[in-house]
């Protein structure tokens, strides 16, 4: 048994170090696996290498550092697809986001070789033209039109100049990201072309100008992010016919005027930000027909809006709602109150008025819920449990005429409002000592009322019994 087991482990030994050359000969292994491998034409090759070298700079020499580049030497962030028996490049992404990524040289340039990889799907750059500039203008984008789905620029300063018109001829794109990078001018009307486009962001950059209305045809969009920008005018009507979308964000711009009734068609939206612009004439009441909106943010607008317009209640997966900073006035209306999932409010800094209804401390998700800066009357009436369970994610400080029954007692457990002045009491009534009086308490008092002392079962005197005093009361307040 012994020496059968020897001699099967002899062989395997032998298969590893010399199978190869009993097979396929000396020297013969890796040409086979050369030789066998898919091919890839000589041209589309070319481009690869050439295009490459453009960004990353001429040291870079792909034939002799990756002579299968898509097969057994890849490059990293090249894809390729096998169409019609051949190899081609389906994704070209340059910029530092692996350790072993392409990354630009400082005189990255765009060559017109990238245009001759006819199969290529997507093409990402990030932080790539940092110290030289470049303008998309001049380069030959319709000749992707047929491919190209993906098509991003991320963090590129330098990348400046006008959204190319010619974006408009790659119908097959699906996802447009143009993220914080130096572009100017205004959106072209062409980009209305992409009726295949799921995903548009081109947030963090220098555009003005007016949103072009023909955005409205593109049906199929889930995502549309324009935010950090100069734009200005009205939002486009015609958004209300992108009832597939999920997120629009047009935060940070100087967009202007009411909000389009149309506004309410999107039915799928669950995340709308609008904060940061300068939109007037009130809230659309078919804002409550957004039944999916998870988040809203209407903040640091001019809205001047009443609240109790709009059926808040509808919005029952509303989890997030800034109003801050909007003009607002009236009173909170109660239906805010029915939302059930939401966690987050606010609206500070607006002119709001009324008493603040109890019926807050019965939300069960809500842990944030700021209110400072308003015209609230009346006194607060939350218990200390509600007061605990928020700590200093509730404010309503700089309300003139509103005050707190508990006095703005602090103690280890709760924190009571901060900034809101506690209500008088009327003469004869009672109510538990603040601390900052506690110590204020003369010997003498506590001596006259040594009889509440002594009802603990405690014999004390002297500077010991006003201590023993101030504890006891610390405990009755905690």
């Amino acid at each position: 048994m012994e020496k059968y087991f020897n001699a099967r482990v002899g062989f395997y030994v032998f298969l590893v170090f010399a199978g190869p050359y009993v097979l396929f000969g000396t020297g013969q292994l890796e040409d086979y696996s050369i030789d066998t491998a898919a091919p890839m034409e000589e041209r589309e090759r070319e481009a690869l290498y050439s295009g490459i070298q453009g960004f990353v700079g001429k040291w870079w020499n792909g034939s002799d550092l990756y002579p299968d580049p898509c097969g057994w030497t890849p490059i990293q962030g090249v894809s390729c697809d096998l169409v019609n028996g051949s190899w081609y490049v389906s994704a070209l992404n340059i910029g530092p986001v692996y350790d072993n990524s392409l990354r630009c040289s400082s005189n990255a340039e765009f060559t017109h070789h990238v245009f001759d990889l006819y199969y290529l799907k997507s093409l990402s750059f990030y932080n790539c033209f940092t110290q030289n500039t470049l303008t998309l203008t001049k380069l030959n984008w319709d000749k992707l039109a047929n491919n190209l789905e993906t098509l991003e620029f991320r963090s590129n300063p330098g990348l400046t100049g006008e959204i190319p018109a010619t974006f408009g001829t790659l119908k097959s794109l699906q996802s447009l990201v143009l993220l914080q990078n130096g572009l100017q001018g205004q959106l072209p009307t062409e980009m209305g072309n992409l009726v295949n486009l799921k995903r548009l962001v081109i947030a963090g950059n220098r555009l003005a100008g007016r949103i072009p209305a023909a955005l409205g045809s593109l049906s199929k969009l889930l995502i549309l992010d324009l935010n950090r920008n100069s734009l200005t005018g009205s939002v486009p009507s015609t958004f209300g016919n992108l009832t597939s979308l999920l997120k629009l964000d047009l935060s940070g711009n100087e967009l202007e005027g009411k909000l389009p009734v149309e506004i309410g068609n999107l039915r799928n939206l669950t995340l709308l930000d609008l904060s940061g612009n300068k939109f007037s004439g009130g809230l659309p009441r078919s804002l409550q027909e957004m039944v999916s909106l998870k988040e809203m943010s209407l903040s640091e607008n001019p809205i001047g809006a009443d609240l109790g317009g709009i059926q808040w209640e509808n919005l029952e997966d509303l989890e997030f709602l800034d109003l801050s900073n909007a003009g607002l006035t009236g009173k909170i209306p109660d239906s805010i109150t029915e939302l059930k999932s939401l966690r987050f409010l606010g609206l500070v800094n607006n002119s709001l008025s009324g008493n603040i209804s109890p019926r807050f401390q019965y939300m069960p998700c809500i842990s944030a819920l700021y209110l400072s800066g308003n015209n609230f009357t009346g006194e607060i009436g939350f218990p200390a449990s509600f007061y605990g369970r928020m700590g200093s994610r509730f404010r309503a400080s700089e309300n003139p005429n509103l005050c707190s029954s508990a006095g703005g007692i602090m103690t280890a457990r709760n924190v009571v409002p901060v900034g809101v002045k506690p209500c008088r009491k009327e003469k004869g009534s009672s109510s538990a000592p603040d601390i900052d009086s506690i110590g204020r308490i003369s010997l003498g008092d506590w001596n006259e009322n040594s009889h509440f002392v002594a009802s603990w079962g405690v014999t004390i005197s002297g500077f010991r019994a006003k201590e023993m005093a101030i504890l006891l009361v610390w405990i009755m307040v905690l």
